[in-house]
Formats: structure tokens, C-alpha cells, sequence
């Protein structure tokens, strides 16, 4: 038997979360059965859309239940493994995974993770579900075309970035929406042709002056008032890639608008949500692309690295205060041992 910590949600939020919604407890774990191994996370991401989950609500994942530990993607190495579970120890695994410093799963949750000498954290962001998305999200959703002029909101965040860098790899031109001068400044490095300041105000003015022409297709972070003000830009037929909404997430009430959401007809818009596990098939295609860009440092990947297990809480919080560059990471447990 194995006693390890975990960090539960203690509470259901109202609006934005603070510390108290989490609590840290001990608990014993039983030794890996058949089909069944013991895990050691590494690195523990925090993102989001987990925001969602901790209102118990119906959405397209399950909420996360009161006095259990949350859970996120992640990656971990084997401690130990049952018979029939496939793996033996010293595998590094990734997959959903629960924030305790051990814990046992089922093996069929895990899949051990192939690495060709990229940074263990680049599994959980440009080749991982961040990654994963905005290739999807630009290329299946939005249907991305050389030559266009592509909006991205959220820019500087996990998704965003890698989102800005696909788009100017395919050939268009490419306007980012972050928040604050450190952000702006990293776009530009990242290849970004015009990069904005939500923060500096007056954003439908400054989105005019970065896209005289309009915007052919539109990838949302954010939503609120930034999906508003790139409506007005949108050019006929373009099209929106709803991907996220970080500006509402805590919103106590609905939030009206978009007010202008009428441009939609006259300029034939599509509006398209869409959630990156329909599109599973997508992923071989997609790792070897990003395999490709990653070797040939043709996409950089920006990581916010926060140590100690403790921390889980208040680097998900920093989410909604901006804090991070790139991916939100918690380092929870030692680097594995090989590349």
C-alpha cells in the first residue's frame, strides 16, 4: 500500500475561482491489478477549459465531482505495472490523468509516449491537445487557405500561438490579439505580421488599422468583447473558428451579444464550434507535420513552467489573470531519465 496527496474540488465556484475551491488531502492506494499500472506525473497541465468542469452542469465532458481530485492531461512515468497492462516500469505514459503525486489507473487510459529528442514539455503543448487543436481548428474547421488574412485572439496562449505560427507556415498573413506589451513583443518575434494590445483600448479601431482588407478567417480564444470587434472586420464568406471563450468562463450571468452578430447574414459567415476529440483520426497526420516543424524550428513553443505539486491551484488560477506564456505547466515529479 502507497500513501500519496491529492488535490480535490472542495467547492463549486460563483464566478471566478479563488483558492478555497481546492483542498489537499491523503489517501492510500492499493497495488497495481491486472491490466492496472502505478504512475509518478511529471508534468501536469492546466487549461481552461477545466474551468467548465467545475461547474456541475451538462457539457460535452463530464463535470468534476465534489471531494474527488481533478484530473488534466499529463505525463508520468511507470513506478509499477500489473500483469496484462502493457507497460513495464521506466515507460513514460501520457493521457488523463488525476492531481496526485502516485496514483494507480487502468493501463487502458495511458499510451506510452514516442519521443524523438523534443523537451518532455512539448508532448503537452505544440504536439500535444493544445497543438493538436489549433492544426484541427485551422485546417478541418476553418478550412485555411494560402494568401488569407487570419485573426487570432488569445495569441500568446498555448493554443494561439501555435495557431499563429500554423497560419503563417501556410502562406497568409497573420494579426494576433494578446494582452500586454511582453505578449505583443513575443508575437512579433514569433512571426506574427501585426500584433495587438487588447489592453491599449479602443480594439475595433486598432484591429481596422492591422487588417485594412478584412479577415478571411477568424480563430476565437476569447469571445466577449474580441469576437465582437473582429465580426465587424469579417470579410464576405469568411469564416469564425469558435475555439474557446476564456473572457466568459466566469461570468456569474449569460452575457449578451455579440450585438453585432447581424453581420453574420449579409456577409454569409460561418460560425463553427468544434471540440478536438471528434477528430482523433487526424492525429498521425498531424504529429508528423508538427514533428517536421518542431525539428526544422519553423514553430517555437512558448512554456510557463511552475514547480512544486502544491502550486496546481494557483497556476490554474493564473489562467484567467494572463500569468502564463505559451502552456501552463506544473512540474510535479523528476524528469524520466532518456530523450
Amino acid at each position: 500500500m502507497s500513501i500519496t496527496r491529492e488535490i480535490r474540488l472542495d467547492r463549486r465556484p460563483v464566478g471566478r475561482p479563488g483558492q478555497d475551491c481546492f483542498g489537499l488531502a491523503e489517501v492510500t492506494l492499493a497495488p497495481p491489478g491486472p491490466g492496472e499500472v502505478e504512475i509518478r506525473p511529471v508534468l501536469l497541465s492546466v487549461d481552461p477549459y477545466m474551468r467548465g468542469r467545475m461547474d456541475d452542469r451538462p457539457s460535452y465532458v463530464p463535470p468534476f465531482a465534489l471531494g474527488a481530485p481533478i484530473e488534466g492531461f499529463g505525463i508520468a512515468t511507470v513506478e509499477a505495472a500489473g500483469p496484462d497492462a502493457g507497460f513495464a516500469p521506466g515507460d513514460v505514459v501520457t493521457g488523463m490523468l488525476r492531481w496526485r503525486e502516485l496514483d494507480v489507473l487502468p493501463a487502458r487510459r495511458l499510451r506510452r509516449l514516442e519521443r524523438h529528442g523534443e523537451p518532455l514539455e512539448a508532448h503537452l503543448g505544440p504536439l500535444g491537445m493544445t497543438g493538436f487543436t489549433a492544426y484541427v481548428g485551422l485546417t478541418d474547421v476553418g478550412g485555411l487557405r494560402p494568401g488569407e488574412t487570419v485573426l487570432v485572439t488569445g495569441a500568446a496562449g498555448a493554443v494561439g500561438s501555435v495557431a499563429g505560427q500554423i497560419a503563417k507556415l501556410a502562406g497568409c498573413r497573420v494579426v494576433g490579439v494578446a494582452g500586454g506589451a511582453q505578449k505583443v513583443a513575443r508575437l512579433r518575434e514569433l512571426g506574427f505580421d501585426q500584433a495587438i494590445d487588447y489592453r491599449a483600448g479602443d480594439l475595433p479601431r486598432a484591429l481596422r488599422q492591422a487588417a485594412p482588407d478584412g479577415v478571411d478567417l477568424f480563430f476565437d480564444n476569447v469571445g466577449g468583447d474580441q469576437l465582437e470587434a473582429a465580426l465587424g472586420l469579417m470579410t464576405v464568406g469568411g469564416r469564425v473558428v469558435l475555439c474557446g471563450a476564456i473572457a466568459q468562463y466566469n461570468d456569474e450571468a449569460p452575457r449578451p451579444g455579440p450585438r453585432n452578430l447581424a453581420l453574420a447574414i449579409g456577409r454569409r459567415l460561418t460560425l463553427r464550434g468544434f471540440i478536438v476529440g471528434d477528430y482523433e483520426a487526424r492525429r498521425p497526420a498531424f504529429e508528423a507535420a508538427m514533428r517536421r516543424w518542431l525539428a526544422e524550428g519553423r514553430v517555437q513553443a512558448d512554456s510557463t513552467i511552475v514547480e512544486g505539486f502544491e502550486r496546481l491551484p494557483e497556476a490554474f488560477l493564473g489562467l484567467f489573470e494572463g500569468t502564463n506564456l505559451g502552456k501552463m505547466l506544473v512540474r510535479v515529479g523528476p524528469e524520466p531519465a532518456g530523450r
